[in-house]
């Protein structure tokens, strides 16, 4: 998310208005680089060197803004040429089974301690370790068996995961917690949260429930890490004329229900000393009426 957010920062996405057509192809199109650079760099930084001074730099970010087409989505991933050697994941069918997901916990004590966490990964049925009751994590699909590649899997090696919790701070003070379930959808169903609040200035539980996208545009964390190049799904909240602007882009778009994003924010807004909750209502976590 913080490498999107680098990007991003070169434009004025207030000034486009928040879901307009420019708004969504300008943050979907950041996020795809982002992706790329994931999907081709990260790994367990005990047995590869992870380039994150590179990638994360705000010199990076400039020359990746650099590729963005206001006019035309992308249909490929791009990862940036940054002198280390490439070996993108290969790709195979989509798979098919059962989806299982993540959790996760915000917290803000009056001391203003804060914790944030996603719990994943010990999906059932599992194997479980002797009579401990602790099933085995499931994340183990999460490496790749592209040889070179930074998380292809190894003896003692850890598995590149799609945990975001986060923590946001200002003048090195604490200003957000959030976190979310969703696998790859958790870091860009976050950068859509925390832009509706730092840049269009909703409260938290306005923010966890505007309208969301996801965009399928990387290689998959799971499965059989397939690839689904300018995949963009919204929810039917978004206007059909944004969608229709979308896919004149070259974005192969699908809508969907109204509150079907697969991800459920919680955020913590810290602010004059009062504790601004957001809780998502797309997985129960706040029921209202509709």
């Amino acid at each position: 998310m913080i490498e999107a957010l680098n990007i991003l920062e070169g434009f004025d996405l207030k000034g486009m208005g928040h879901n307009s057509p420019q708004y969504l192809h300008t943050v979907v199109e950041a996020l795809k680089l982002a992706f790329a650079d994931r999907d081709a760099y990260y790994g367990d930084p005990k047995f590869s060197k992870i380039p994150e001074e590179i990638l994360l730099s705000k010199e990076y970010a400039a020359e990746r803004r650099k590729l963005i087409d206001p006019g035309h989505a992308s249909l490929e991933s791009r990862p940036g040429n940054i002198g280390v050697h490439i070996a993108l994941p290969t790709t195979a069918a989509a798979a098919v089974g059962p989806v299982n997901d993540t959790t996760c916990v915000n917290v803000v004590d009056r001391q203003g301690n804060a914790f944030s966490a996603t719990p994943s990964g010990a999906w059932l049925p599992s194997v479980i370790a002797g009579d401990t009751g602790i099933p085995l994590t499931s994340r183990l699909q999460s490496f790749v068996m592209t040889p070179g590649h930074a998380n292809q899997l190894q003896p003692g090696k850890r598995p590149r995961v799609t945990l975001s919790p986060t923590l946001v701070t200002r003048d090195g003070k604490l200003e957000l917690v959030m976190s979310t379930p969703g696998g790859d959808n958790q870091d860009q169903a976050l950068l859509q949260v925390l832009l509706n609040i730092i840049e269009f200035g909703m409260m938290p539980q306005q923010a966890v429930e505007a309208p969301r996208f996801e965009t399928a545009h990387y290689y998959s964390s799971f499965g059989n890490h397939e690839f689904t190049p300018g995949r963009l799904a919204l929810e039917a909240r978004i206007a059909a004329s944004t969608a229709d602007a979308l896919r004149a882009m070259g974005h192969r778009i699908a809508v969907t229900g109204e509150w079907s994003n697969p991800s459920a924010p919680t955020v913590i807004w810290v602010h004059d000393g009062v504790l601004n909750g957001g809780a998502d209502p797309r997985r129960a976590r706040f029921l209202f009426g509709r």
